[in-house]
């Protein structure tokens, strides 16, 4: 028996030097063990054959049995294409390839008997089958085929002629090779209790199962093991922190938080941001290091709680500090602790890239002797010559904005680690925050101020601007202001910023009686916060604008929120963006205008987006709709893990359950010292040796 986690790729039968780098670099497979989880993305039952004149146009795949009677080129240039009429002796079907054309004349004969797989589609009213797979007909044994796995490739590999059968033909090598049962990597008692199958079989199973219910439960075992030991590691992670690190103990709430409470709240506090502030107390009195995270909609008051909690760390004794993501949103916080302290006796200073010479000097030197009590700023805090005196409190806001070795220089900054308090207005699922924030506490903001109004969204198509035109009108009428925003994405930075220019010249013409400002992230910062000022003072009624003001601009006399080719925005992205509207007490509306031909997901948003102002709502669907890892922020976000065959959207409950056997085994071995977790114990070793785990930085 020998250890697949040791044995290298290049030495299995088939793979060679050349092949293994290209698996190294395109899939990362190195060793045995690595090909052996590369699981299929998906099977296809191969176990029958269909008639030529069965087929439709939607059936998903069908495996056919017959000759090729004739092939000719159709098509000049770039619409060349090989054209095959095939035959089972009933009726003809055409398979059409429009690449490696040379290849595909040399390697299939007229009159030979082959199997023919693929999906049918019709052209010109005939059925076609656009790149079939093709193999001789004296290999098939239909009997034994069952669901057929199919692998994901990369261009480069199928360039290099590697291509799903490839990986199937090793895959099967290798499984033969192994001719002894895969050791078992979850203890027998487990196994046992949840009827899961033993991973020798599960593992043969889901690469070539015989039928769907039997790859079911092997995918099952499978996901439960790789959920189970991401909850493993995280819980283990969170105890020992506790263990670990020992919090500053601020046991007062002194003058400052009791005069701010009586006399300087802007609105009466809800009863989520009561209860968030109390969880926050506990935390920071309890002798343990805090780890929160704060989530709430874009509006729901996380600032205030945020400036309420750093009031508590002043009146201990220490130092408190806020870094944002951009220098708008920076100085927004700024001018909004400044508005709201007065004249309370508390020094706060804002530290940018932007705060140069004498007034740079002032800040570091109040910050070492301990004068300036909270500072605003941006990754310009992280340097090294940035030194406090007593720091007791970090917010971060806008989480996902910040890498984790940015993050962890922060924890430096203390004798030892400070409270910790990471904001998001980003709504995360709670399945997505069970698995990359599980070492964080978690509090919600669950209500809106009162006197806020829900988000009015209608979505309209672009070809009927007048509708729109009359809501803009009728709200500046009334001394209200609008924004309108097109998108900026980098691969059509140019089309997009010349999209903006022309639709600033389109507003321009059609409300000539208007003062209109525009800004994107193409123009000097100067200019740019010139524009944007003109428009938070009231000067000009409308702003032109990139996604720059996504984050930061609060300016409640906005009521007007046009989306312009709202379809090329993710929901998360929308949804942040119509959170700049509706600050105050009148009655705001987002407007998504798209083209008229919309892709099924694409209308899905829009109906999302038109049904619901519940940003957890939106983010457990945008979840559904693009998979966590294209969720803004998620991959910089901190997960140590690389999921093989687990789905944190799909497979929420194998989740929950994995959740609850890791709390359980850690209550039942707090000091994981168990024979019968032995197992459990070593394998999580083995994977945090692999997986970087960055989850000790909040």
């Amino acid at each position: 028996m020998f250890d697949l986690a040791k044995q290298d790729i290049k030495y299995l039968p088939g793979v060679g030097p050349q092949r293994a780098k290209l698996l190294n670099d395109e899939l990362q497979i190195f060793t045995y063990q690595d090909l052996l989880y590369t699981f299929p993305y998906k099977h296809i039952d191969r176990s029958r054959l269909y008639a030529v004149r069965e087929l439709t146009t939607d059936m998903p795949y069908v495996q056919l049995k017959g000759r090729i009677l004739s092939f000719e080129t159709e098509g000049e240039g770039r619409k060349r294409r090989i054209v095959a009429h095939f035959t089972d002796g009933y009726g003809v079907v055409d398979l059409v390839w429009f690449n490696g054309l040379k290849y595909i004349i040399s390697a299939y004969k007229v009159q030979t008997e082959y199997i023919v797989f693929g999906r049918p589609s019709a052209f010109n009213g005939r059925i076609n089958i656009v790149h079939p797979d093709i193999e001789p007909a004296d290999g098939l044994r239909l009997n034994t085929l069952g669901l057929r796995p199919y692998y994901t490739t990369t261009e480069k590999m199928k360039r290099k002629g590697v291509n799903s059968r490839t990986l199937e033909n090793l895959t099967t090598a290798l499984l033969q090779k192994i001719d002894f049962p895969i050791p078992e990597t979850l203890p027998e008692y487990l196994v046992g209790e949840l009827c899961l199958m033993s991973l020798d079989t599960a593992l043969r199973t889901v690469h070539y199962p015989q039928k769907a219910e039997e790859l079911k439960r092997a995918q099952y075992r499978l996901k439960f093991e790789e959920l189970l030991y991401v909850q493993l590691g995280i819980l283990r992670y969170a105890k020992e922190r506790l263990k670990k690190y020992r919090g500053y103990v601020f046991s007062v709430v002194g003058d400052l938080f009791r005069t701010f409470y009586a006399s300087r709240l802007p609105f009466e506090l809800t009863a989520a941001q009561k209860r968030v502030i109390r969880e926050i107390r506990h935390d920071m009195g309890s002798g343990r290091q805090m780890n929160r995270l704060l989530q709430g909609d874009v509006g729901s008051g996380k600032t205030l709680v945020a400036l309420m909690s750093m009031l508590i760390a002043l009146d201990n004794g220490f130092q408190a500090c806020i870094v944002a993501p951009t220098e708008i949103l920076a100085e927004q916080h700024y001018a909004t602790f400044l508005k709201m302290l007065g004249d309370m006796p508390v020094r706060t200073e804002l530290l940018t890239g932007t705060v140069k010479g004498r007034r740079r000097r002032e800040v570091l030197e109040g910050l070492e002797n301990g004068t300036v009590q909270i500072l605003v700023g941006t990754h310009a805090v992280l340097e090294d010559n940035v030194v406090f005196r007593r720091l007791g409190m970090v917010v971060i806001d806008e989480q996902h904005r910040f890498g984790v070795a940015q993050r962890a220089k922060m924890w430096r900054k203390s004798i030892q680690p400070p409270h910790v308090l990471v904001m998001t207005a980003t709504p995360i699922p709670r399945t997505l925050a069970m698995t990359v924030y599980g070492d964080l506490d978690v509090s919600v903001i669950d209500e809106l101020p009162p006197g806020r109004k829900p988000v009015r969204t209608i979505h309209r198509f672009e070809n009927k601007p007048a509708e729109l035109y009359q809501l803009m009108q009728h709200e500046i009428n009334a001394g209200r202001q609008v924004y309108v925003v097109y998108p900026l994405i980098k691969e059509s930075e140019k089309i997009d910023i010349q999209n903006l220019e022309k639709g600033y010249e389109q507003l321009c013409r059609d409300f000539p009686h208007l003062r209109i400002s525009r800004v994107h992230g193409k123009m000097k910062s100067i200019e740019k916060d010139e524009e944007m000022q003109r428009f938070v003072s009231g000067e000009t009624q409308i702003l032109v604008a990139t996604t720059v003001i996504e984050v930061g601009v609060n300016v409640p006399n906005a009521t007007v929120m046009v989306i312009e080719n709202a379809e090329r925005f993710g929901l998360a992205q929308l949804h942040q963006l119509r959170g700049r509207v509706g600050r105050g007490g009148d009655q705001s509306y987002c407007i998504l205008v798209t083209k008229y031909q919309l892709a099924a997901d694409t209308r899905k948003r829009m109906q999302i987006m038109t049904e619901t102002n519940d940003g957890f709502e939106i983010a457990e669907a945008d979840m559904k709709l693009r998979g966590p890892g294209d969720l803004e922020g998620t991959q910089q976000s901190g997960v140590a893990f690389d999921l093989k065959i687990a789905d944190i959207v799909r497979d929420g409950q194998i989740l929950q359950m994995a959740r609850i056997i890791a709390e359980r085994i850690l209550e039942d071995d707090p000091h994981c010292a168990k024979i019968d977790n032995e197992i459990l114990w070593k394998r999580l070793r083995q994977i945090q040796q692999k997986n970087v785990n960055w989850s000790s930085i909040s």
